[in-house]
């Protein structure tokens, strides 16, 4: 996959961290393959981030504990990321600043979110501080970070697909790169740390 030559950033852009949570890493409830690899990688975007004073967003499963998509209600998933759990909790490696704005998602027991935007005020919260473009990395490519790229380019975003810093829970083993397919064929643009300039 061919990536960007350069990128500067600037005021208008800003961070989208994808639930980075401990369930999602190995030795959780739902653990995404390496998925503890993405955590230095993207610790380095945020420290760039967050050196240029540009904002940065986290979002997180925050599931009540008899939430739809779990299996015990007859969803595809195990239990996973339940509201106030350890499980929940961002990975403690992550060098998630003080200013990180904290989206929560699928806090409903009756309706199920992927996307960060998807019955949050992420959008809001975006408009409000002038963002008109986002660089999105996390777990997991082929659901979350899918789902959150899809919206945020609907919603007419200039989108940044961090490719070094997703890995996807691949139930097909091919989903984490058809994944990355579409986001690309949609307008995402591919981007490594490399191709960032400060």
């Amino acid at each position: 996959m061919v990536t960007a030559s350069f990128i500067s950033l600037s005021r208008g852009d800003a961070l989208i961290v994808v639930d980075v949570q401990n369930d999602f890493l190995p030795g959780g409830r739902l653990a995404v393959y390496d998925g503890d690899e993405v955590v230095p990688v993207l610790n380095r975007y945020i420290d760039i981030f967050v050196a240029q004073g540009l904002p940065v967003y986290a979002t997180r499963d925050w599931h009540p504990a008899d939430h739809c998509s779990f299996t015990e209600q007859g969803g595809p998933w195990p239990a996973h990321c339940i509201a106030d759990s350890d499980g929940a909790l961002f990975a403690p490696t992550l060098h998630l600043p003080r200013s990180a704005v904290i989206v929560s998602k699928a806090v409903r027991r009756d309706r199920d979110a992927y996307s960060g935007f998807d019955g949050t005020r992420l959008e809001h919260a975006l408009q409000r501080s002038g963002v008109g473009r986002v660089f999105v990395g996390g777990l997991a490519t082929d659901y979350c970070v899918l789902n959150t790229v899809r919206d945020g380019l609907k919603l007419g975003l200039k989108v940044c697909l961090l490719v070094d810093a997703i890995r996807a829970v691949n139930v097909g083993p091919d989903d984490g790169i058809r994944a990355e397919g579409e986001m690309c064929r949609l307008g995402a643009q591919p981007v490594v740390f490399q191709d960032i300039v400060a």
